[in-house]
């Protein structure tokens, strides 16, 4: 009896579907029939259940295209695609590859720095570093070398004060400053290279003075040279020149007042550019509001802890490094002398990349922010370069700027073929890279003016043969074994000099 309670319903619901769709006139008879009428019609349907059954059995099994499709989407797990290391795939989101290698190259450092703990103890010395400034604490000939410097810089603003009264001709004034740079250059040499008093690195930071004073006065000359050949061909007061593009104010900034040619002729104004982030002059720089002084806090913390950081790498890092490979050099071992060459690159190419920072983005944005000097472009995105020619003029935007407009485009105005152009300014650029290393070392090897003019025929292979992130890896590997070269050069020359001969 339960057995056929619980299947009652169940056949009654399927009677009454059969009926509603099947026939009309059965679900008309069992509303007028009632309960009758259900058990009367429960036996067709079952006759005709019983006949759509067998009929299902003996025709062949059909399935509409809609659930085939529905089917099989419900059931598919595979899709026409490309794997993610593929270039066709167009995957780009590499950022835990680049965090692993960040990982790897700190616990690879890690294990280099404690090796180095173990071979030779703690190496750091803050005290000697004095020493590398001076040999006596009683005479400080770099110093005294810097504060004559001086004597340049009035002797432009005189000579240039004349000019702009008409006192003297443009010829003679284009003489005196030519006297005026020639003795600016080689004073300072001869100074370093006569007394014995002098440290290399104390010269060499003399000389990087001088160098920077040298563009500074160069700019300097040109730019008011300009302002008189405005001034003579309009015959009218300037209120601007047309070098110096106007600067919008912002951000409730104070109104600054434009200084107009002869009245930048002041030692303010050329005193604030000698001693501004910049190598090119201009009458009216642009100027920030205010200054951050949280923000000069902060770039004057990165300083104090990254010429810490310099030293206490090149103390116990380099220095060991460099004094182990002078044996390979003097055996000519190739393949110890290759390997202390790819030892020494490591620590020196992190030297390098601290020192950029410490140098391009702490010291100039603390010297700027102190100046309230509004440009603060002193470098672009040169890790991301793919040709050599992008990094040189990236790298170092003051050096670029004064390049690009005191010595490039005068040489393009004048008709001369822009790869001669280039290749004068890779010439130049070699020569005060020699003269910044040779003269400090007192040797003259050319290894930094050849590792310049290198870059000449490296940027046409890598600019012809190399795109994308080739060219990128190209500049890259440039950077990282071509500075050891060169150290290792210096350094065996300078060691073979002073100390085998002397022995």
């Amino acid at each position: 009896m339960g057995d056929r309670n619980d299947r009652v319903p169940i056949m009654t619901r399927r009677t009454r579907r059969t009926t509603i769709c099947a026939t009309p006139t059965g679900a008309n008879s069992k509303q007028a029939n009632g309960s009758a009428g259900e058990k009367t019609s429960s036996q067709p349907s079952h006759s005709n259940r019983k006949v759509k059954e067998e009929k299902r059995v003996n025709e062949p099994v059909t399935t509409p295209r809609k659930e085939r499709n529905k089917t099989s989407e419900g059931f598919s797990c595979h899709v026409l695609q490309e794997s993610l290391l593929s270039s066709a795939s167009g995957y780009s989101n590499y950022r835990g590859i680049l965090n692993w290698c960040v990982v790897m190259l700190v616990l690879c450092n890690a294990r280099l720095f404690l090796e180095n703990l173990i071979k030779y103890g703690i190496l750091v010395d803050p005290i000697q570093v004095v020493s590398l400034f001076l040999k006596d604490p009683y005479s400080w000939p770099a110093s005294c070398l810097i504060i004559v410097s001086n004597v340049f810089i009035m002797a432009a603003l005189y000579t240039e004060r004349r000019l702009s009264v008409g006192t003297i001709s443009e010829t003679t004034g284009t003489f005196l400053y030519l006297v005026n740079l020639t003795t600016l250059l080689f004073f300072p040499s001869a100074t370093v290279l006569m007394l014995t008093s002098i440290t290399p690195v104390g010269g060499a930071f003399a000389l990087c003075v001088y160098t920077i004073l040298f563009m500074k006065l160069y700019s300097y000359k040109d730019v008011n040279m300009w302002c008189r050949e405005i001034r003579h061909t309009k015959a009218r007061t300037l209120t601007r020149s047309h070098s110096c593009p106007s600067v919008a104010q912002s951000n409730g900034s104070a109104v600054h007042t434009h200084v107009s040619y002869p009245g930048n002729l002041t030692h303010r104004d050329i005193y604030y550019f000698v001693f501004a982030p910049t190598l090119c002059y201009e009458l009216n720089f642009p100027r920030s509001p205010r200054i951050r002084k949280s923000f000069l806090l902060r770039r004057l913390f990165e300083m104090l802890f990254f010429i810490q950081l310099l030293i206490g790498l090149v103390q116990q890092w380099m220095v060991p490094t460099i004094q182990n490979s002078m044996k390979p050099f003097q055996d000519m071992d190739f393949s110890r002398m290759i390997e202390r060459m790819l030892k020494l690159a490591v620590p020196n190419h992190l030297i390098w990349l601290i020192f950029f920072y410490w140098f391009f983005h702490s010291s100039m944005n603390f010297v700027a922010e102190l100046m309230r000097f509004g440009d603060r472009e002193f470098y672009q995105d040169w890790w991301n370069s793919e040709t050599v020619t992008y990094f040189w003029s990236n790298w170092n935007i003051p050096v670029h700027k004064w390049c690009l407009r005191h010595f490039y485009k005068p040489l393009m105005r004048r008709g001369v073929n822009k790869w001669i152009a280039q290749t004068a300014i890779f010439l130049v650029s070699a020569f005060f890279h020699e003269y910044l290393v040779s003269v400090p070392l007192k040797m003259f090897r050319l290894w930094a003016f050849m590792g310049m003019m290198s870059q000449i025929p490296l940027a046409w292979f890598v600019g012809r043969f190399l795109r994308g992130n080739y060219g990128n890896a190209a500049v890259w590997i440039s950077l990282i074994i071509g500075q050891p070269i060169a150290v290792l050069m210096y350094v065996h020359d300078f060691y073979v000099l002073h100390y085998v001969s002397q022995s």
